[in-house]
């Protein structure tokens, strides 16, 4: 008989960010078994009885995302047509959040196919993380949590940035700039924005300070870091302005390419990203790398899903 209790499946995406949001939930991790087949297919095998449970897949947007993503969908699929009650997808990150407008001619919405593919594939619900554009949750027909990073971010300031309050809040685009001004107004700092111009996607030409750094802490904030390009100018622009020290603090850490040797070569002080994307490998690479741990934030989202509360506390409050 159906205890319609939480089940946590797992793609291979990010496991340990799984074990870590099972652990807090007190349960164990689903026995799913994903493998590819010698042609690459995608092989599901999930090893347990979900008919009547609640179940929440977690999948982050991350390394070999069209393989993940491809994951995610059969697994949403393999446990609709098993009968189970509710399905959630968890996308820590999620994926082709960048495409999310018609910025040329011709260019794909793939943020919207993506939530396409997902409704049917049979998610019944969505939890996410810092969207690129909160605009993306009109792409679903089905609820959809878009959690924030902020409070741990807030958190993180506080207790791990000496000199906190001799610091201004710095946005590295004029897109972040609500961002960077709702931390400022929480920690009653300062703020100052940089505008870039690009020539061409991923390469920032001219960086251009607005607002007063001099013999300030300057905390950069940004909601995904993926070549760094951005970052490691943004600092050198700070520094250049008389700042003291330069930390950066990230939501979505990609850190791909040439982003390590971007970081180890720059003037941040620290580039602390959330763990919605593995990297534990990459700090060993770069000492400069901390982590924010979101487990706890996501752990608590699903067991207020799971029991019918409000999730909207999570927006401004932490969790131990």
């Amino acid at each position: 008989m159906s205890s319609n209790s939480i089940r946590i499946l797992a793609g291979n995406s990010h496991p340990a960010l799984a074990k870590l949001i099972a652990k807090r939930l007190g349960s164990d991790l689903a026995n799913v078994t994903v493998a590819k087949y010698s042609n690459q297919e995608t092989a599901v095998t999930i090893g347990e009885s979900v008919r009547d449970e609640d179940v929440y897949i977690i999948q982050s947007g991350c390394g070999e995302i069209n393989d993940h993503l491809m994951e995610l969908l059969i697994m949403i699929n393999a446990c609709k047509t098993a009968s189970a009650r509710r399905i959630t997808a968890v996308l820590p990150c999620f994926p082709y959040a960048r495409q999310d407008k018609k910025d040329k001619s011709r260019a794909p919405i793939s943020a919207k196919l993506v939530a396409n593919m997902l409704t049917v594939a049979g998610a019944d619900h969505v939890v996410t993380m810092d969207l690129h554009a909160s605009q993306i949750q009109g792409f679903f027909d089905c609820p959809v949590d878009n959690l924030y990073g902020e409070p741990s971010v807030l958190r993180y300031i506080r207790e791990n940035i000496p000199d906190h309050k001799n610091a201004i809040i710095v946005s590295p685009d004029a897109g972040g700039a609500k961002r960077a001004t709702s931390i400022a107004d929480h920690l009653d700092l300062d703020f100052a924005l940089i505008h870039k111009e690009r020539k061409k996607a991923n390469e920032v030409s001219r960086m251009v300070l607005v607002g007063d750094v001099k013999d300030k802490v300057a905390i950069l904030v940004d909601d995904m870091a993926d070549t760094c390009g951005t970052l490691g100018l943004a600092a050198k622009t700070l520094v250049d302005n008389g700042a003291s020290a330069v930390y950066a603090i990230v939501i979505h850490g990609v850190l791909s390419g040439k982003a390590l040797d971007v970081i180890n070569n720059s003037m941040l002080t620290r580039v602390v990203v959330t763990n919605t994307i593995p990297h534990a490998e990459k700090k060993k690479i770069c000492p400069k790398l901390d982590t924010i741990d979101v487990s706890a934030v996501l752990a608590e989202a699903i067991r207020r899903t799971h029991n019918g509360e409000s999730v909207s506390y999570l927006f401004g409050h932490t969790t131990i």
